[in-house]
């Protein structure tokens, strides 16, 4: 019971305090207070994007990043509020406001416990990569469209929710950019961009806030311009972690209804969570040549959902960048990661009135550089190259993402995957039939010294190359109604077979009953412990018969003839 407790929940906190000194902690605490300054731009950026405000972005990422830290199954995870969340977060709040948002939230986590508890880990980095670059580059383009009215400082009140709507209230109101703010994005992303040739440590983001920040103070206090707004305009200025609070719901709506309202972005947020979080773990093991725990970090993501809302946060996951800064900078433990949280709570604290000088085209420009580095547009360009399918896969789940929302992109990009898994399935399975004689290295890629096993008059060999489930089944009836004249003895060679599913059971089952009342015998050769261990579950034994189930293919001619000179 222990040990698969353990496989299930074992944060690597606890593994990592064992034998940890001082100079680890030394170099665990400059990773943390770098990674900390980094997530600052980003903390607000993400918040204010999403639709709520630079408060709940760094209660997010503070909250979110120390219990993922404390509770996840990898070294060197930082957790917070990511670009992928944006997108869903805003859908919720404009349908079901704060309260649908938290409670949305609530339930992924939930959901992502789960997962980890029923070692579904391992599954979720089965999602097709296709189906990842598709909905991750329609984010990313997402993103992007969301921030012109702030890059441009058009000044629309209300800008429409969907990409298409989106675009046309920007072009209806070309005339009224302001060239101030269209001035200091331009600037903030000029500095973002050219930031990294001087120093790969500091981040570009930070510098463009700090310097374009300063600017623009100057400009509105010893310049008269005007015209250019701040993070303090708009929002509510940061104040401290908020009190614990319950969601409030509107009269006359029950917890159940709403609820079943929000289990579909529910589960949008704990799909996008649990993959995003995985990813990173995965690219974070191949550079510190260490193996997270899949379950245990779905667990504590989960946590980590169920407890920020309380706080008034958003989603959070596993953030690749500032995982990857982390680690770039010496972290090695998740004591940096809770050092970074630190660092993102004493900001709060004590800088939080100075968040509101940020002006909202700087934001702009740091989310138009995440935007760019999420969409992956070279994937795109090398997956045009790879199989049409995969290529339309993609294509389909970004139109999707861009044009509805999450929710139907993941869903139909995950069942075309699936359809096309399926296909290509089909496409490899092969059936051959055998009349006269078997040459044992055929379809080898070596030759084999055997000599060629001779098939008895009256006996038709029918071997089947892969997984015996509905796609082949069918395949097998028509090759079955193509043979012109019936035999003695039917021998299906399964060697090849590593699972029948219970379609392929009903089309066996259908063809042994019709080849009895033909007066056919029917034998099967080669079965594995797996498949015979099924047939044995469906009582196939009293269909065929015990004794014509064979191990070889020898043996199942030896009776085959036996049969034949009946």
């Amino acid at each position: 019971m222990k040990a698969s407790l353990s496989d299930v929940f074992a944060p690597k906190l606890f593994s990592c305090m064992k034998g940890y000194d001082k100079g680890r902690f030394t170099t665990d605490l400059m990773a943390g207070i770098i990674v900390g300054i980094v997530a600052i731009p980003l903390a607000i950026a993400f918040g204010i994007a999403s639709g709520v405000g630079p408060t709940e972005g760094l209660v997010t990422a503070i909250i979110a990043g120390f219990l993922i830290s404390a509770f996840g199954g990898t070294k060197v995870q930082i957790g917070g509020p990511t670009g992928a969340f944006i997108v869903i977060i805003y859908g919720i709040i404009q349908e079901f406001g704060l309260s649908g948002l938290m409670i949305a939230t609530i339930i992924a986590g939930i959901m992502l416990v789960l997962m980890g508890v029923c070692k579904l880990g391992s599954i979720i980095k089965f999602v097709p990569y296709p189906v990842i670059v598709g909905f991750t580059g329609g984010i990313a383009l997402t993103i992007f469209s969301t921030q012109m009215n702030d890059l441009f400082g058009l000044g629309i009140e209300k800008v429409p929710a969907d990409f298409i709507h989106k675009w046309v209230c920007y072009f209806e109101n070309i005339s009224n950019i302001n060239w101030w703010a269209l001035g200091v994005g331009l600037v903030s992303l000029l500095i973002i961009i050219i930031t990294p040739k001087f120093s790969k440590k500091i981040p570009g983001s930070l510098v463009a806030i700090i310097l374009v920040t300063i600017g623009v103070y100057v400009l509105k206090t010893y310049c008269g311009v005007t015209g250019i707004q701040t993070i303090g305009d708009l929002y509510k200025l940061p104040e401290g972690v908020p009190m614990p609070t319950m969601p409030e719901m509107a009269e006359g709506e029950s917890i159940f209804g709403l609820v079943k309202k929000l289990f579909p972005a529910a589960f949008t947020i704990a799909m996008l969570g649990a993959i995003e979080s995985l990813l990173s773990a995965m690219v974070a093991d191949g550079v510190i040549s260490d193996k997270h725990n899949s379950n245990t970090e779905l667990i504590g993501q989960g946590i980590a959902n169920i407890v920020v809302p309380f706080f008034g946060g958003i989603p959070a996951t596993g953030a690749i960048a500032r995982t990857m800064t982390n680690i770039n900078n010496g972290g090695r433990t998740p004591i940096a990661g809770i050092v970074h949280a630190v660092v993102l709570l004493l900001v709060l604290l004590f800088l939080g009135n100075l968040v509101g000088y940020i002006p909202m085209p700087c934001l702009a420009g740091v989310l138009i550089i995440v935007s760019y580095n999420m969409s992956g547009w070279r994937t795109f360009v090398s997956l045009w190259k790879s199989p049409k399918s995969d290529f339309s896969v993609l294509i389909v789940t970004f139109v999707l993402t861009v044009i509805f929302d999450l929710t139907i992109a993941i869903e139909i990009g995950l069942l075309l995957a699936i359809v096309l898994f399926l296909k290509r399935t089909n496409e490899a399975s092969v059936i051959r039939v055998f009349h006269n004689e078997i040459d044992p290295g055929e379809n080898l890629d070596v030759a084999l010294h055997e000599e060629k096993l001779h098939i008895p008059e009256g006996v038709e060999v029918y071997e089947i190359d892969g997984p015996y489930f509905f796609g082949v089944a069918n395949k097998f009836d028509e090759i079955m109604q193509e043979v012109a004249e019936a035999p003695k003895v039917r021998v299906i060679r399964m060697r090849k077979v590593p699972f029948i599913d219970s379609t392929g059971l009903h089309n066996l089952e259908t063809l042994c009953e019709q080849s009895k009342r033909a007066g056919i015998k029917v034998v099967l050769s080669g079965v594995n412990k797996h498949v015979r261990s099924t047939l044995i579950k469906a009582n196939f034994e009293k269909i065929i018969g015990a004794e014509n189930i064979c191990s070889n293919i020898n043996e199942a001619l030896e009776k085959s003839a036996a049969y034949v000179s009946e």
